[in-house]
């Protein structure tokens, strides 16, 4: 065993022609991972992918709020708290039980666990539940009434736009004519 370094030469060089040396690779822009949609991302930038539909919004007015004004949208609105004003929405609106709406009402689709006291105009569906309190009239394409809900006020649905409001126009014509 040798207690000093030895000198050894060191290797010298390969000169190699520049055909030979691999050039690292390059990125001109960072991979996109793919990534499925869920409910609340959405991947637009996928070129070959058809464009993701957006979820319908729903706004919620909490059981522990007073509100007063005019709700307008396209979204969806689901009450359970008290709310003064019209409500005007294409989604759907949902009174929850124990709510109150004072207010004029167009929406797709009115679901009613709660209380209502205004005109429902041109819905599509209107659904009073058991719970559920009407005090004005409703103008549907269709009306589904469930045993124990209460409703002052006239109904109207199953009718297209026209032949609805002519028929009613006739109606209360004869009715006044006969009595």
């Amino acid at each position: 065993m040798a207690l000093w370094k030895e000198n050894t030469p060191a290797p010298k060089p390969v000169n190699t022609p520049m055909s030979d040396i691999k050039e690292p690779a390059r990125f001109d822009s960072a991979p996109t991972p793919e990534v499925s949609p869920s409910r609340d991302t959405f991947s637009s930038s996928s070129s070959n992918a058809a464009p993701a539909k957006a979820q319908p919004k729903e706004s919620l007015i909490a059981s522990d709020l007073t509100i007063e004004g005019k709700i307008e949208g396209s979204g969806s609105v689901r009450i359970a708290g008290k709310f003064k004003g019209d409500v005007n929405v294409q989604g759907d609106l949902t009174i929850e039980a124990g709510a109150k709406l004072s207010g004029s009402v167009v929406a797709n689709q009115v679901t009613i666990a709660g209380e209502l006291e205004g005109n429902i105009e041109g819905a599509s569906r209107v659904d009073l539940q058991t719970s559920g309190v009407i005090t004005g009239d409703v103008k549907a394409g269709s009306m589904t009434v469930a045993a124990g809900s209460r409703m002052r006020g006239n109904a109207v649905f199953g009718w297209k736009d026209d032949a609805g409001a002519k028929s009613a126009k006739n109606g209360s014509s004869e009715s006044s004519s006969l009595s």
